[in-house]
């Protein structure tokens, strides 16, 4: 059996979640809690690579002694939010623990993953959401949520991505099923959810980029499917900020 954590963090100050050598990431946090409270060392398996300042809702990884010790019980499930919390750095926090069989993969068993990307768009900033949303100050066009969600549409299905994604990475598939989009605004908080099968290098930044363009004018929302058709970096939006993007929701 292996322990599968829920997690929620803070991306402003790691290096992304996975570990780097000499760099402050999630993945290198939660070892080190998990070597202190098992007296082992620990593989930490996450359901997601979250890039450098990206937060994460919720977030999954599997727990289990590198060596096939079995660490399984040596605390009791309900126990281990609490241990492994205590050792973690403020800006992480492990809020739930069950047991999963051994064959279980936190990302290969995952049936969807959603994204939200949030967008303050205000002349000034709030200092309660400083780090968490990206500021855009500049004035909107009269409905440009509504103009959002209609060029998001455009996004659902499966579709060959390879516009939004980062040039230079290395991924040869560049296909992912998009299930459902939505944008939402409150106030000067503008939401952009989505959810997919898999997501591409800075996928999800470059999708907000590209539908904050759109809310600019500057893109009309029906032209998101010749940007798709392009298959071609260039023909998309700018990459929005790291941090406005949330992983929000895991399904398995």
């Amino acid at each position: 059996m292996k322990i599968l954590l829920k997690i929620n963090y803070v991306g402003t100050d790691f290096c992304g979640y996975q570990v780097q050598p000499d760099k402050l990431t999630v993945q290198g946090c939660l070892c080190d809690a998990a070597r202190k409270i098992y007296g082992c060392e620990c593989d930490i398996t996450g359901c997601s690579r979250t890039d450098s300042g990206v937060h994460a809702n919720e977030f999954f990884a599997t727990l289990c002694a590198k060596d096939g010790k079995d660490i399984f019980g040596a605390i009791p499930l309900e126990k281990v939010p609490i241990a492994m919390s205590s050792n973690l750095p403020a800006s992480i926090s492990v809020i739930g623990a069950t047991a999963v069989a051994d064959d279980f993969h936190p990302r290969y068993d995952v049936k969807y993953k959603e994204y939200v990307y949030k967008i303050w768009n205000s002349p000034v900033r709030n200092p309660f959401l400083e780090g968490f949303v990206y500021h855009y100050p500049l004035s909107l066009l009269d409905g440009a949520c509504n103009s959002m969600e209609q060029a998001a549409m455009h996004f659902v299905g499966e579709h060959d991505f390879a516009s939004f994604m980062a040039q230079g990475s290395k991924i040869v598939t560049t296909v992912r099923n998009v299930k459902y989009v939505r944008v939402v605004q409150e106030g000067n908080l503008i939401c952009f959810y989505v959810a997919a099968d898999g997501f591409l290098y800075n996928m999800v930044r470059i999708m907000a980029g590209t539908l904050l363009e759109v809310a600019k004018g500057k893109i009309s929302p029906d032209e998101i499917t010749k940007i798709i058709e392009a298959k071609d970096r260039n023909a998309a939006g700018p990459t929005a900020p790291a941090c406005g993007l949330y992983l929000n929701k895991v399904v398995y």
